[in-house]
């Protein structure tokens, strides 16, 4: 997992919209989840989730760091006290966006709400925006995505990840930094906008359209 200061990755994030902030690379991508102690550490120490894992829920994964921090409470909320960097290949994680249906009516996708709940009930996976957060829990205007996995599409991610890492203890020393006044040496995973391949899905997910930094300098000169 690459490491920037959160300071310097915060001073370049978009600051409002929707937008999927995540730790990346050509062929995979980073999504955190939290577990109890028990099911989180076989998991890290097996590469795949042992056999009580429920395929019949929903579980929910989540690109951005801070987001899952914030749910978590940085890995001090009951039954989250284990957190789970896990990697998957990149086309499972397109796959995952393109399946994704959001969890509320957008009449703006829909011709009527009948044809949502239909699509709904089909899907395998469900898309959420919610407030993203400093790391003290302040909501920020920028939107973070979480998406909702069931079906064989939970089963594909919960069986072949490139691998799982607990990373609870590097939650629990940035959380000290956290709660002091001073976030100079606070880091946090290294994390760009992702650009979602397939148009249609970047539509019908709702993204803001990021302005690269250099895309903003050179229309600056015009």
């Amino acid at each position: 997992m690459n490491l920037s200061p959160y300071l310097e990755q915060t001073a370049r994030w978009p600051v409002k919209g929707r937008h999927i902030l995540a730790q990346f690379n050509e062929q995979s991508v980073v999504v955190y989840q939290a577990y109890n102690e028990g099911a989180g550490h076989f998991a890290a120490q097996n590469g795949y989730f042992r056999v009580d894992f429920s395929f019949d829920r929903m579980s929910w994964i989540k690109p951005n760091f801070l987001w899952m921090m914030y749910r978590s409470g940085w890995a001090t909320k009951p039954n989250q006290t284990c957190v789970l960097a896990i990697r998957i290949s990149l086309d499972l994680w397109e796959e995952i966006l393109s399946q994704a249906v959001p969890s509320s009516y957008v009449p703006e996708l829909y011709e009527s709400e009948k044809q949502w709940k239909a699509d709904v009930s089909q899907s395998e996976v469900r898309l959420q925006w919610d407030p993203d957060h400093s790391p003290r829990g302040g909501a920020l205007a920028r939107r973070a995505v979480q998406l909702g996995l069931r079906g064989s599409i939970l089963r594909r991610f919960a069986t072949t990840p490139i691998s799982i890492d607990d990373i609870t203890d590097f939650v629990q020393q940035q959380h000290k930094i956290v709660q002091t006044d001073d976030w100079t040496p606070l880091m946090t995973p290294s994390e760009q906008v992702y650009e979602i391949r397939n148009p249609e899905a970047q539509r019908r997910l709702g993204v803001t359209e990021h302005v690269r930094e250099e895309e903003q300098l050179s229309r600056s000169d015009l």
